[in-house]
């Protein structure tokens, strides 16, 4: 097959001349359809992807492209999909993705779109647009199908990877405009860099099994020394009656954990949750009324449960991620403020709803008179569902005597999850 021939049947190739060429492909519902009338036909309905020019062809969205995430090939729908929404914010995309996800369930098509972390996404769109001519995460186009096959089962280790093998034509880059030479050579100077991640972990193995052997060893000694105090107190109590009856210290209580959800049509995040729950008095988190404390990462309520401890007042941890948490922390998490998306529940110990809501209770705040998202509803009763009033710029916190009942009812469904957990005065519940 002649070099042409290979750049026009690549979809990849395809999509990037398009964009250079200003004549952007158009979603089709077959592979025969080639009228504009599918301009704007949904991704969760359109079957195939129509380039009109230089040569008319259509290719499938479920066609693996030479693209890999995760030594995985991306099928050309996510691929165009990341095109589209290559100007919207992360948790737009997140969100967006997981909308047209919902629409192909609907639809009965039984696929999905691929979320592409930031630096695929990136890098993506940067080679797209004719801004490099490389790309670590692109597959070398190969005229033989075996190789090209394999290349798209692994990530490609040479130095010219993906675009490398390709040139824009015209040296046409965004809107038209034409790359300067001495910036092309610049641009394939670059390093490609990685997040923390890919920095933190290496590819040599390190035994550290002398540490685990030290580490017996001094908490040998360690125990050795506990045990032979405790003979010499229960000596002194021996010998002293009266240190018998001292009372014993009240042990310490842990914090429990509120997380909320960092989503950005969540009605209640860091900047107004303190105000909800402390107040009970509900504003918008972007209003001036919110105060500064958009900025915290972290947040503390102090309020009493009466059946759990009635003399002395819990002191609740509010955070919207759990980036920083250890292992025995999620035994004190006690209730998950949620907009009904599933991405928020990808860092938790339960990243399935129905995991996470049979150990920790859901909180679903919306606006009164709108109904309940349909994926919240099918969480169960492991998540309760409340309302406010909208905001009413006019009468502002006038009126809102009914946030009051919202967070009570709110407080009350903590306090009885909590109780049937385990909670009480002195402590908290076993790690879960």
């Amino acid at each position: 097959m002649a070099s042409a021939d290979l750049l026009l049947s690549d979809p990849l190739n395809r999509l990037r001349d398009s964009i250079a060429t200003n004549s952007p492909p158009i979603p089709t519902s077959s592979a025969e359809s080639t009228s504009a009338t599918d301009a704007n036909l949904s991704l969760a309905v359109a079957t195939h992807l129509f380039f009109p020019s230089p040569t008319p062809q259509s290719f499938s969205l479920d066609t693996p492209t030479r693209f890999a995430s995760s030594s995985k090939p991306v099928d050309l729908r996510s691929i165009y999909f990341a095109w589209l929404k290559k100007d919207v914010a992360i948790p737009d995309y997140i969100a967006s993705a997981q909308r047209l996800s919902e629409e192909f369930s609907a639809a009965g098509m039984g696929g999905k779109v691929q979320n592409l972390v930031f630096v695929e996404r990136l890098d993506l769109i940067t080679w797209l647009e004719g801004a490099s001519e490389e790309s670590e995460y692109i597959q070398p186009l190969v005229a033989d199908p075996s190789v090209a096959q394999a290349g798209g089962q692994a990530l490609a280790t040479s130095g010219v990877a993906g675009g490398g093998a390709l040139a824009v034509a015209g040296g046409v880059g965004r809107g038209g405009k034409t790359v300067n030479p001495r910036l092309a050579v610049i641009y394939s100077g670059e390093r490609k860099m990685g997040d923390r991640n890919c920095i933190l972990r290496g590819i040599k193995p390190t035994d550290f099994s002398h540490v685990r052997k030290t580490a017996e060893t001094l908490l040998g000694r360690s125990r050795n020394k506990q045990g032979q105090n405790a003979s010499s107190a229960a000596n002194s109590l021996g010998a002293n009656p009266s240190l018998v009856s001292l009372p014993k210290k009240r042990g310490s209580r842990p914090d429990p954990i509120i997380l909320l959800s960092p989503s950005a049509s969540s009605l209640l995040r860091m900047s107004n949750i303190k105000s909800f729950l402390e107040s009970g008095i509900y504003v918008p988190p972007d209003s001036a009324l919110a105060g500064s404390s958009n900025t915290a990462s972290i947040l503390h309520i102090s309020r009493v449960l009466p059946s759990i401890d009635a003399s002395r007042p819990l002191r609740f941890i509010l955070v919207d991620t759990p980036e920083q948490f250890k292992p025995d922390y999620w035994s004190r998490v006690v209730g998950v403020f949620t907009t009904g998306q599933t991405w928020q529940f990808k860092s938790y110990k339960w990243q399935s709803p129905s995991d996470l809501f049979r150990n920790v209770l859901g909180i679903y705040v919306g606006w009164r008179g709108e109904d309940v998202p349909s994926s919240v509803k099918g969480w169960g009763r492991g998540v309760m569902s409340t309302a406010v009033e909208k905001w009413n710029n006019h009468s502002g916190v006038q009126g809102r005597w009914r946030d009051r009942e919202v967070v009570e009812g709110i407080w009350g469904n903590i306090e009885e999850s909590m109780k049937g957990r385990g909670w009480g005065k002195d402590g908290g519940p076993a790690m879960r």
